[in-house]
């Protein structure tokens, strides 16, 4: 008998015949731009991690690109939230050519409450729509529960974004989300993806960033306690720290931290920011 990831594609007419059947403009307001690009599809799933078989979560998989090619590369599940009903006929297309294999969810992935849906050690990997990209990283990385329920986070994001997120102490695009996110996770940017990969084409280059969760994070600190102290910190990311922070305790709460008040936040690692945070609470 064939095997059903081949015969899968095969019972499916190409993306654009069905994004034009259905009517699928992408919608500026959902920061929609889908991907049509197979070998790009492809390379996305298989960093991933899609060949290892697994359920995966999708969050805004329009008619489905990147979801064809997570069941062709051999997800053993694929759970796809999209709230564009639009989508949902071209979604149920790609369901019916793998069946068992894919659930679709009509819904708000911002407002889901993913905990009741998704598998211990489920993997998660889309292409996040431009407008809610960050709002649904920051939701994933401040879980109260750590580790997180998913194994691992393969997203795609303006590149911007995708700089902010792996920067490293002392460079400009270093920031709130890089401690945030670097505190709890490894994260890397994998590759680039070209401008020219999605239609409409964004005005800007995307790509592609891999964060795995820390088993504990890089430091103690209480979550609420480092996002207090990053946000008065790079609030105002020119002066100086003691002024920055004089909210929260100033030159004191510096000094009891044992950090340079005349430092500026870009020139902390994360475990000072994770020791301004201890000494807050306190």
């Amino acid at each position: 008998m064939p095997d059903s990831n081949k015969r899968g594609p095969d019972k499916l007419p190409p993306l654009r015949d069905v994004i034009a059947a259905n009517g699928l403009s992408p919608k500026k307001s959902l920061g929609q731009n889908f991907l049509f690009d197979l070998n790009l599809t492809r390379k996305i799933s298989r960093a991933a991690g899609a060949g290892d078989g697994g359920t995966f979560y999708e969050v805004g998989p329009g008619p489905g690109g990147l979801t064809r090619a997570l069941l062709s590369e051999g997800a053993g599940k694929v759970i796809a939230v999209e709230r564009d009903g639009r989508c949902l006929p071209a979604l149920e297309q790609i369901a019916a050519a793998w069946p068992g294999r894919l659930e679709v969810i009509s819904a708000d992935a911002l407002k889901l409450d993913e905990a009741a849906i998704l598998p211990r050690g489920v993997r998660i990997a889309a292409n996040l729509p431009y407008n809610v990209g960050t709002a649904l990283l920051i939701k994933w990385l401040t879980t109260p529960q750590w580790p997180p329920r998913w194994a691992s986070l393969t997203l795609m994001f303006q590149k911007e974004v995708a700089q902010r997120i792996t920067a490293a102490p002392g460079g400009e695009h270093y920031g709130r989300l890089s401690v945030l996110a670097q505190w709890r996770c490894t994260a890397k940017i994998l590759f680039d993806v070209n401008r020219g990969a999605f239609v409409p084409p964004p005005s800007v280059t995307s790509a592609i960033v891999r964060l795995e969760p820390r088993a504990q994070p890089l430091a103690p600190a209480e979550l609420s306690d480092l996002e207090k102290i990053t946000a008065a910190a790079f609030g105002q990311r020119r002066k100086m720290l003691r002024q920055s922070l004089k909210p929260l305790g100033g030159e004191a709460l510096l000094e009891k931290a044992g950090i340079d008040p005349t430092a500026r936040p870009e020139d902390l690692k994360i475990t000072d920011f994770a020791a301004l945070a201890r000494a807050f609470h306190h």
